[in-house]
């Protein structure tokens, strides 16, 4: 089974999440959306599928597909010490401003 990871490299799948992030949506939905054939789109659907990130519903003739976010918390966890890091360096950057707006202003005269 390819990691959580490995899935997400694929930009059309990061795609088919950013669409599925607000509401379920059927298969036609996806691939109107998408501009790839109906095939095409179901492939992407089946790696997401068996990776855990979305969830299928059966309506009749249709496929409901929702987004199932508990797998990306490994994302979220081997994201948190870049979001620290990235913290420590903003920190940085508003404490030289706001020493600079501390120092007085030189004028020529």
């Amino acid at each position: 089974m390819a990691t959580t990871f490995a899935v997400l490299a694929e930009p059309t799948r990061r795609r088919i999440l950013d669409l599925l992030r607000d509401e379920p949506r059927s298969v036609g939905d996806l691939v109107s959306e998408l501009g790839l054939t109906q095939p095409g789109t179901s492939k992407h659907l089946k790696v997401l599928r068996d990776a855990g990130l979305v969830a299928v519903r059966r309506d009749a003739q249709r496929r409901w597909y929702k987004l199932r976010p508990e797998p990306l918390a490994e994302v979220d966890a081997w994201l948190a010490p870049y979001r620290r890091l990235w913290a420590d360096r903003l920190d940085a950057v508003d404490r030289h401003l706001d020493v600079m707006s501390d120092r007085p202003t030189e004028t020529s005269g």
